[in-house]
């Protein structure tokens, strides 16, 4: 079995924007640079830059609005970079793949893996109703039950979630955590 890994989305739209504003500004920058060293004079562009620079002070209105823009576009790239993606997908074990084969990946949505464990709880006789919450590692069932004991509910009810969780087939099988009231 190869190691799976949690999903993560590509985000490749907001990657190509930064990296095309960055290559154009850095191209910019190195033919001024370039053509200053080769005596010829700065673009105009700069030289009213610098102009506006000398007459405009950091506290200004203008000055605080674009770098708070500045900011918050900062912010929002680095949250977009750090933030794991697709969490709603759990992955699922993949065997190795043969000899000259592709790997595959597969993954399972929390919603689901819930639901079909609902499905497997409401099997159990004396279970009237089940709400399942599915974790990355831990899998929360809450069952009412109406006419057995239930000691006897939660040990048919931790059978049939040991064996629902082990069909399901994740990398990171979920640890159960059962609840039984009348």
């Amino acid at each position: 079995m190869t190691g799976a890994h949690r999903f993560r989305s590509a985000r490749r739209t907001p990657a190509a924007l930064a990296a095309l504003v960055l290559l154009g500004a850095s191209a910019l920058f190195l033919y001024d640079l370039a053509a200053v060293r080769a005596h010829r004079p700065g673009m105009g562009w700069r030289r009213e830059l610098a102009h506006e620079l000398d007459r405009h002070t950091p506290a200004d209105l203008g000055v605080l609005l674009g770098g708070g823009a500045l900011a918050v576009a900062g912010a929002v790239l680095l949250l977009l970079a750090l933030t794991p993606g697709l969490r709603g997908i759990l992955p699922m074990r993949t065997p190795e793949p043969a000899e000259g084969a592709a790997a595959v990946r597969a993954g399972l949505g929390r919603k689901d893996a819930a639901q079909v464990l609902r499905d497997r709880a409401m099997e159990v006789s004396g279970v009237r109703s089940v709400r399942v919450r599915m974790g990355r590692s831990h899998v929360g069932v809450r069952a009412t039950s109406h006419f057995r004991e239930l000691d006897d509910v939660r040990a048919d009810l931790d059978a049939v979630l040991a064996v629902g969780i082990e069909e399901l087939g994740l990398a990171h099988p979920p640890h159960p955590h059962v609840r039984v009231r009348r």
